[in-house]
């Protein structure tokens, strides 16, 4: 008879469910694995054969074909192992239909019959719950990290006999509690604070109105002069993350081999800083089978491109597609993926390679071609993409050794979070549009009007600064979160001023 168990595979950051069917036929003893396997689910008829062995559970006897359906659908990955393996041995142990078909099972197997972790597992418990499967049984080590799904048995075992015997009924496995509470009360929490700044009180502002409206900013200064420490702290001011935002990320992270039994649950927005030497697949996500890139991790936080001239431009290039979609998608011959890419981007540069080019204290030894070459890096699309433009000066000794206390990262957050609500309720009938930065051409026009003031400021800044319409749009979308920081219903003129000069590095370092 056919032998059916139920298994999920990875399709970038979601899962699939895969059906395993295995048929005992006459001939060699040996086990014959077909449904598109990569290399790694091919390996598995050996796992499989020495861990059957190695349990007490009996050997192998003739020809065992095993089908991984649907046919059509690459299957990657080790941890068919342990479905395949109870496939197998369903008929000699009696495990009933009834058990295996109200299960999904995951698991990599070792020689003797040990569990190892499989990445992935929370988009697989989900898959579970979608295709209304009872139970998730699945290596004790990612037990954890499963249970924060609700509504279905997250069994941990640590070995092939421990799942076999749990399926007959002969062994009795208490399933996870669901932790997802317990985690967003014990892992919320950040160890730094806005507080911990120094000065700096324009670039805090800036990094204020960039959170509230969810623009993307850049910040430009000397060496040492606090952009990396403030960046770090941009995700003490974000909005705290939602269940749903939590669950998405920890997917994310878990698909990229990144969650372990310590940090099980991602609570707190991710803060992505990679080096400039990245390679564009590193940054976007890719590889023979795709996996998330730094974009996609980042995804409901931050993303930090430090030295952002070092970056290759090819590299930086690659950013133009998840600025505008909020998506990735790599294409395979195999078909394609999509990876979710909602950050925000955070960038910091000296103003030349020496980084002293106008700093009163500091002479600079770099030649103007020098310095326009080094600028020139950063390419006039993907400046437009950054809405908000801010000089981060030295700090004063005076400002360094204040025993002055700054304000909080909660303070500041309050104040993000009131200005959320407004746009919240602005967009609640937009799909997918949930701060000012989301805001397309139609929704501009809508709620960015203008008086005669505010356009003849805006126009007067246009045409002296030459801004692209890209730019011209940013800087509504600026004014429109100003407005919304100072709870006013229509865009005033210290609104469009205050967005203008957030643009005006356009002119300084690029004519």
């Amino acid at each position: 008879m056919v032998a059916r168990t139920h298994s999920a595979t990875l399709v970038g950051v979601n899962a699939t469910e895969i059906e395993i069917e295995s048929l005992e036929s006459g001939g060699t003893p040996k086990i014959v694995i077909v449904g598109l396997p990569d290399t790694a689910v091919k390996e598995s008829k050996e796992r499989v054969t020495a861990a059957i062995k190695s349990s007490g559970l009996g050997t192998t006897e003739g020809t065992i074909t095993v089908n991984l359906a649907p046919a059509d659908l690459k299957k990657e990955g080790p941890g068919f192992d342990l479905p395949i393996a109870l496939s197998v041995i369903t008929e000699k142990l009696k495990i009933s239909e009834v058990a295996l078909d109200s299960s999904m099972i995951i698991g990599e197997l070792g020689l003797d019959g040990a569990l190892r972790p499989v990445r992935g597992v929370l988009a697989i418990a989900l898959e579970a719950r979608a295709q209304g499967r009872a139970r998730l049984i699945l290596p004790k080590q990612c037990a954890i990290e499963a249970s924060v799904v609700s509504g279905i048995d997250i069994i941990g075992v640590n070995n092939l006999r421990e799942a076999a015997e749990y399926l007959r009924g002969a062994f009795d496995i208490e399933p996870e509690p669901n932790r997802a509470t317990e985690f967003f009360a014990s892992a919320s929490a950040y160890d730094i604070d806005f507080a911990d700044v120094k000065g700096q009180h324009d670039a805090k502002r800036a990094m204020e109105i960039a959170v509230a409206g969810g623009h993307n900013i850049l910040m430009v200064g000397p060496p040492g002069t606090g952009k990396s420490m403030i960046a770090k702290r941009i995700v003490t001011i974000m909005p705290p993350m939602d269940e749903e935002e939590a669950i998405e990320t920890t997917k994310i992270h878990s698909a990229g081999g990144l969650i372990n039994e310590q940090h099980a649950f991602i609570a707190t927005r991710p803060f992505r800083s990679p080096h400039h030497t990245i390679s564009d697949a590193g940054l976007l996500g890719g590889g023979t089978n795709p996996g998330p890139g730094e974009v996609s991790l980042a995804n409901n936080g931050v993303l930090f491109l430090d030295e952002l001239p070092e970056f290759r431009r090819s590299t930086l290039e690659v950013l133009r597609q998840p600025l505008e979609d909020n998506k990735v998608t790599i294409s395979r011959a195999a078909g394609s993926v999509t990876f979710p890419a909602r950050f925000m981007l955070v960038a910091a540069m000296n103003p030349c390679p020496c980084g002293f080019y106008g700093d009163t204290k500091r002479a600079c030894k770099c030649s103007p071609p020098v310095i326009q070459r080094y600028r020139q890096r950063i390419s006039g699309p993907l400046l437009d993409r950054i809405d908000l433009h801010v000089e981060v000066p030295l700090v004063e000794y005076k400002e360094l050794s204040s025993k002055e206390v700054g304000e909080s990262s909660a303070d500041i957050r309050n104040r993000v979070i009131a200005a959320r609500e407004i746009q919240a309720e602005r967009f609640k009938k937009h799909r997918g549009v949930h701060t000012n930065s989301g805001m397309t051409p139609r929704l501009i026009k809508q709620h960015c009007e203008l008086d005669a003031e505010c356009n003849g400021y805006l126009e007067h800044a246009m045409n002296d600064l030459n801004f692209s319409a890209r730019a011209h749009d940013r800087i509504l979308k600026v004014a429109r979160t100003l407005a919304d920081l100072n709870a006013r219903e229509k865009i005033t003129g210290d609104d469009i001023l205050g967005a203008i000069g957030y643009r005006s590095l356009d002119r300084n370092m690029w004519s």
